[in-house]
């Protein structure tokens, strides 16, 4: 009886196929490592948290609520990632009383009236249904930051900053939450218009009021805070500089100190760039309580606390300040 013999392959263990990325966010940083280099090439410092947080909202489409005091960096992170990834940057400035008609569409009524007279005067009247449809065109609509946002662009989806969300009302939150779930919005004389791809969507608030959990759960959250010593040291050094390091540093400490103090407004990091530049261009190479005092405008935005910091309280700071930098 001849035996079949059999030949033993080599076993080989095949690794799976990376699942393609999800439409819309080809292009993309891929990983969080590529948001945090791609936002510090552009000038804005995040920390890991942030990054991580913008990262899983561009990977997952899902708008990203960024929560913190004024002047933290909320909608500076907007403004860099849209000029990073070379997207346009589209800002809903919310108010007290916005609706939705402002923020989405409004007819040219200048124009259509221009336009009656015109077919009137040509004869041109009788044909109501005709003048209708022309009337309630394209070519009369004027598209406000929510239907802009809307239309497909080529160098892909734009980014979406709706700032100051909580300077708004709760009936305008409720008609965001329907427009950011659908990514679309409905004109009544042209029908539903749907975004071909999802903005890039970054909503503020300053906390100013609560804003409704509703809302909160279709975005990811972060709360952006004051940073430490090092990495506003790292912020400034990106945006002044021109600043010297020694004084760098003292102006970090002396901004920090001065948020520890009981305060109307504490500064925040814009504060903190706008007196460097302002301290570049007076050519200050010290600090001392008397450049403290006239340049405090730029740090503090209320009368009441600059009041506070004339005379030895900015001295009394100063010094708290450079004690924690130890010697030179």
């Amino acid at each position: 009886m001849s035996q079949q013999t059999k030949t033993s392959q080599p076993e080989t263990t095949s690794q799976p196929a990376s699942p393609p990325a999800p439409e819309g966010t080809r292009g993309l940083p891929g990983s969080i490592d590529a948001v945090e280099t791609l936002l510090t090439e552009a000038g804005y410092v995040a920390d890991r948290g942030l990054a991580t947080v913008v990262f899983l909202s561009l990977r997952l489409g899902r708008p990203l609520f960024l929560e913190g005091e004024a002047g933290v960096g909320k909608t500076e992170i907007a403004k860099t990632l849209a000029a990073a990834l070379g997207r346009r940057l589209i800002r809903l400035q919310c108010y007290e009383g916005l609706d939705a008609s402002s923020a989405v569409y409004e007819w040219n009524f200048a124009a259509q009236m221009m336009a009656i007279r015109t077919a009137e005067a040509a004869g041109a009247g009788s044909d109501r249904a005709g003048l209708q449809a022309e009337l309630f065109s394209d070519d009369y609509l004027i598209r406000r930051p929510l239907l802009e946002a809307m239309q497909p662009d080529p160098a892909g989806a734009p980014v979406l900053l709706i700032d100051e969300l909580d300077r708004t009302d709760e009936p305008f939150e409720a008609f965001l939450l329907e427009a950011l779930s659908d990514f679309q919005v409905t004109i009544p004389e042209l029908g539903t218009i749907k975004a071909p791809e999802p903005p890039i969507v970054i909503l503020t608030s300053n906390r100013t009021r609560e804003v409704h959990d509703a809302l909160k759960r279709r975005c990811l959250y972060h709360w952006v805070d004051y940073p430490d010593f090092d990495r506003e040291m790292e912020i400034l050094t990106a945006r002044a500089p021109g600043l010297a390091p020694r004084l760098s540093r003292e102006v970090v400490a002396f901004v920090q100190a001065l948020r520890t103090e009981d305060l109307f407004k504490h500064p925040g990091i814009a504060e903190t760039i706008d007196w460097a530049n302002c301290l570049l261009a007076l050519d200050v190479i010290d600090l001392s309580p008397e450049v403290i005092a006239d340049t405090l405008g730029a740090i503090l935005k209320y009368q009441d606390d600059i009041s506070r910091l004339h005379g030895s309280e900015a001295k009394r700071i100063l010094d708290q300040a450079r004690a924690t930098l130890g010697p030179a």
